[in-house]
């Protein structure tokens, strides 16, 4: 069974919006607001997982946005580990994806997942989606959260965690600061959650 692993940028208040630069999307005002937070903890967290092999699960509007972007960047090892893996993608135009190999996800998107969890294959990973997080939280099919946080807040845009989110507990396994106040946090899903009241021990 392939492992997958949920990769975002982040603010202090849940914004995911266009974290790479000011025309990644261009009706958002504050494109751009994790590049001054870049630092080696991210370059090492990012060189560990996205070295080698791996397989992309993409939402349609974060699949067009890479699309123009990825297949034109500089060599590295992430460039080439993006342009090479599979992109799985939720999406209603499956013939329009040209930046491949790709193939959509189809109407069921858990049930495509957990299809492509159950191939042969290197690991998946998630990046910019907050349509598809909550899905595959509530249905247990991810299994690693890793939350980039810069120290901003936003106040508008899109938030990874919206309104309708299933109610969840992650286990914190690691997290790194770097010199810039970013903060990478590694969780994994822990259930159902718990509820308790100050004192006791939760339930």
């Amino acid at each position: 069974m392939r492992r997958l692993t949920i990769f975002e940028y982040i603010s202090l208040d849940g914004i995911i919006q266009a974290p790479g630069g000011p025309d990644e999307d261009g009706d958002y005002p504050h494109g751009g607001w994790a590049a001054p937070f870049d630092d080696p903890v991210v370059d090492d967290v990012l060189g560990a997982s996205h070295g080698g092999p791996l397989d992309l699960l993409l939402g349609r509007r974060t699949y067009d946005i890479w699309a123009r972007h990825w297949p034109d960047a500089p060599a590295s090892p992430v460039a080439d580990a993006f342009n090479a893996a599979t992109k799985f993608v939720a999406t209603r135009r499956p013939e329009s994806l040209g930046w491949g190999p790709a193939e959509g996800l189809g109407t069921d998107i858990a049930g495509g997942v957990r299809r492509i969890k159950a191939m042969p294959g290197p690991d998946l990973i998630l990046w910019g989606s907050s349509t598809l997080t909550p899905v595959l939280l509530e249905h247990g099919l991810a299994d690693e959260v890793v939350l980039i946080v810069s120290p901003v807040l936003l106040g508008a845009g899109k938030r990874l965690f919206t309104e309708g989110t299933p109610p969840r507990t992650l286990k914190l396994i690691r997290t790194r600061t770097g010199a810039s106040g970013v903060m990478v946090h590694t969780f994994e899903p822990d259930g159902p959650l718990r509820t308790g009241t100050f004192g006791q021990d939760a339930n």
